[in-house]
């Protein structure tokens, strides 16, 4: 008797189990949510771009004494990265103290802005 409370408690727990996985499974895949599994490795793939933008930025600034912009760092060959990453558009903005690469969205969905700027920290809006 007591086997069967324990084979029953098992297939309880592993029922509920399932249940709240469906539930997860089905709000990140919802569609234009960036969760799933495409959208997440794009924008996995756009925060490197960003960091490898930044970090190139880091070092034009290191040998010229200024940031650049995002065709002199191509033109340059700091960076190979494309100027787009579908649905996301890169784009660099510079001052004498700073600079910012940012990567927008193209389409409807979120996030529509990704950013880096010389904080090093990507930040993101909707």
């Amino acid at each position: 008797m007591g086997r069967a409370f324990g084979f029953l408690g098992t297939v309880i727990v592993m029922a509920v189990g399932m249940y709240i996985y469906s539930i997860q499974l089905k709000d990140v895949s919802a569609p234009g949510n960036a969760a799933t599994v495409t959208g997440t490795a794009n924008i996995a793939g756009i925060k490197n771009d960003l960091i490898s933008i930044a970090n190139a930025e880091r070092g034009y600034f290191a040998t010229e004494q200024k940031y650049a912009s995002l065709d002199e760092l191509i033109s340059g060959r700091y960076i190979t990265i494309e100027r787009q990453r579908p649905p996301y558009t890169y784009d660099a903005e510079t001052t004498s103290t700073g600079f910012r690469v940012s990567a927008t969205r193209d389409t409807a969905g979120s996030p529509a802005q990704i950013w880096i700027d010389e904080s090093m920290q990507v930040q993101s809006s909707n």
